[in-house]
């Protein structure tokens, strides 16, 4: 079941990681078994689509809390720069900073990219949204910011 960059999938067991938060602990995938977790990936800290994106998820993060839905935010970036992005946009969730790109990689989020002539390596922007047994129920790939969150919001509603 396909529509626009949205894919369903079903049993498509969500890869372990652990990587340095924005709250100074190393955070795992495994902490939230048992519960339902989106993870946005996203290329870089404030520019101007990733604040959209991450204030976006930020102002839908009452909503989630509400259906037992917790946000985290992955990117390449360094801690400093999640500590300034979080503080600028008052963001309440944790931004796990994966710089080595190993856990994008595990997601098939690392990719080779375009941009006015120029390919370089980097994030797809994509979001996962993995249920309480640590699988994969709904991925948005190449996501396009307009009505994204609440695409996210709408696909955890279904879960009930």
């Amino acid at each position: 079941m396909k529509k626009g960059n949205e894919t369903a999938l079903t049993k498509r067991k969500a890869p372990a990681f652990s990587l340095p938060a924005s709250n100074g602990e190393k955070v795992s995938l495994s902490d939230y078994k048992g519960r339902k977790v989106v993870i946005y990936f996203y290329p870089q800290d404030n520019t101007p689509t990733c604040t959209q994106e991450s204030c976006d998820f930020r102002d839908y993060n009452g909503k989630f809390a509400e259906l037992g839905v917790e946000v985290i935010g992955i990117s390449p970036d360094e801690l400093k720069a999640h500590d300034k992005f979080i503080a600028k946009y008052e963001l309440p969730f944790l931004l796990l900073s994966d710089t080595n790109h190993k856990v994008a990689e595990k997601y098939g989020v690392w990719a080779l990219k375009k941009l006015y002539g120029r390919e370089y390596m980097g994030i797809i922007r994509s979001t996962f949204l993995i249920n309480e047994k640590g699988y994969i129920v709904k991925e948005w790939s190449k996501v396009k910011i307009k009505n994204h969150v609440q695409s996210v919001l709408d696909a955890v509603m279904e879960m009930k």
